[in-house]
């Protein structure tokens, strides 16, 4: 072999790298899909949105919850039998009210138990998600967010304060057609969350805390802990297996510029001697 076909064939391997360890990652992460289901007796459904800091061409993308992810989420519950446990593995800064409230509402109807598995952050439409489960399982730092609606950048509760602080006069015609929108959506979104709450607690508790967590009480980004959600009188506990830790690191950041953390993934003693 000359040396020319040498150098072609390290170009080939090197373009083939990224497309074999994807394969060697999607493998890994079906066997221990598979094996979490055997031990649990459940159905895993993960919905991991990681690729926050995804580029392409230079610009910057953020993987949210849209229809695609309900329509295939959906599809799993419905391949599921009554009878059978459902185990959702969240880690998603939100999305789509739409899609959020048809897989909340899946959740909900189906009968067996329904744990949602939150290993690092569920918000805004991943929260609504969370509502619906009959247990959330955190880590002491896992976080849920507000759900309250958003208008484009801006806060439906703070577009309807600013219009409820103004003279009628001075509020221009957009405005006013942001605050209509905005107080439907708020509407919808504490109606669609009173009725996920209304599974752990009596309407009355549920409508409040649905109010709570829509009303633009925090920031929308405010991250509520799982001592702060159980608080609230959500379902949460924190006893987070290790499998579903490890699972999520066969869910890397793909395309980064940069890392900015690293270290050495030395076990702990205990499973050292395991």
């Amino acid at each position: 072999m000359s040396f020319l076909d040498l150098i072609w064939v390290f170009i080939l391997i090197t373009a083939l790298q990224p497309v074999i360890r994807q394969k060697l990652l999607e493998f890994q992460r079906l066997r221990m899909i598979d094996g979490l289901q055997k031990s649990r007796g459940s159905r895993v459904i993960l919905m991991v949105h990681r690729q926050e800091t995804m580029r392409l061409l230079g610009f910057p993308l953020m993987r949210y919850i849209d229809v695609h992810d309900s329509e295939q989420v959906l599809r799993a519950i419905h391949m599921t039998d009554d009878d059978v446990p459902l185990d959702i593995v969240l880690h998603t800064p939100g999305g789509l009210v739409l899609a959020a409230v048809q897989i909340a509402r899946a959740l909900q109807d189906h009968p067996a138990k329904v744990t949602v598995f939150i290993p690092h952050h569920a918000m805004s439409g991943g929260t609504l998600i969370a509502l619906a489960a009959d247990e959330v399982v955190m880590c002491a730092q896992s976080v849920l967010g507000p759900v309250d609606p958003q208008l484009g950048q801006w806060p439906v509760a703070s577009i309807l304060r600013a219009v409820e602080q103004k003279p009628m006069g001075e509020i221009d015609d957009e405005t006013l057609i942001r605050a209509d929108m905005g107080r439907k959506a708020l509407a919808q979104v504490q109606a669609a969350a009173t009725g996920l709450l209304a599974k752990h607690m009596e309407r009355g508790r549920a409508a409040e805390l649905a109010e709570k967590l829509s009303s633009g009480v925090w920031t929308h980004d405010y991250p509520i802990s799982a001592g702060e959600a159980r608080q609230l009188g959500l379902p949460v506990v924190t006893e987070m297996p290790e499998d579903i830790q490890k699972l999520m690191t066969l869910y890397p950041q793909p395309l980064r510029q940069s890392g900015g953390v690293e270290y050495l993934p030395i076990p702990r003693e205990g499973e050292k001697r395991g």
